[in-house]
């Protein structure tokens, strides 16, 4: 995958869209404070889990189409769908949904400090997405985890470096390294680092055996 931002735009924090190399199908994961809604409208929309900076029910609002499907975790709440377009789902489950493939893959906290904020027993998530030819990872709100390392054939991993709840820069170098996609995309840092997000990115692309890609945040 040569640049991922022909498919893939970042819209700040998690908020992670997908565009199909056609242009015919929009997916979008965890949008939160999208002040610059894109065009389209979504085919489906994943949910990693129910805080309030991943299950927005203003941002899915806005993105949402009388056939817009809603992935989601434990504790969303159905938005007045109908039941055939929102789905609960829990780790390791596998579906398809407008036209494409999803995987969830657990994500939690390992560190001490950190084990109330994500506890695997909550079951959330991330997503492998079968989008085309690519094979997208989004991590989700997670620490580095050993099932990390049986993911095979991603295409682009995103993973958080904020170390706010999540993987700081160190250990999402490990994961990254682990998980060896072709492309690795940090999220999940800018809004919590500020003006060391910069340091943050130049240390995470020293780190990163692959290929890094800092995407230009949208909104």
């Amino acid at each position: 995958m040569s640049d991922a931002s022909e498919v893939l735009s970042w819209f700040g924090h998690a908020s992670v869209s997908v565009e199909n190399k056609e242009g015919k199908k929009f997916y979008f994961i965890d949008p939160f404070d999208i002040k610059r809604p894109p065009d389209k409208k979504s085919d489906a929309i994943f949910i990693t889990h129910s805080h309030y900076d991943h299950w927005s029910p203003n941002d899915i609002r806005k993105l949402l189409r009388p056939d817009t499907v809603v992935v989601a975790t434990n504790g969303c709440q159905n938005l007045n769908l109908p039941s055939n377009a929102f789905m609960i789902l829990g780790p390791d489950r596998i579906v398809t949904v407008a036209g494409i493939r999803a995987k969830t893959v657990p994500a939690y906290n390992v560190k001490p400090d950190r084990l109330n904020y994500h506890p695997k027993e909550n079951k959330w998530v991330g997503y492998i997405l079968e989008i085309g030819e690519y094979r997208i990872y989004h991590a989700g709100d997670t620490d580095f985890i050993p099932e990390m390392k049986n993911l095979t054939d991603i295409d682009v991993a995103l993973l958080p470096i904020g170390g706010t709840y999540t993987m700081d820069v160190k250990e999402a170098i490990q994961a990254a390294n682990a998980i060896n996609a072709k492309v690795t995309i940090p999220i999940h840092y800018r809004r919590l680092l500020g003006d060391k997000a910069k340091a943050a990115e130049d240390e995470f692309k020293a780190g990163v055996k692959g290929k890094v890609e800092i995407l230009r945040e949208l909104s």
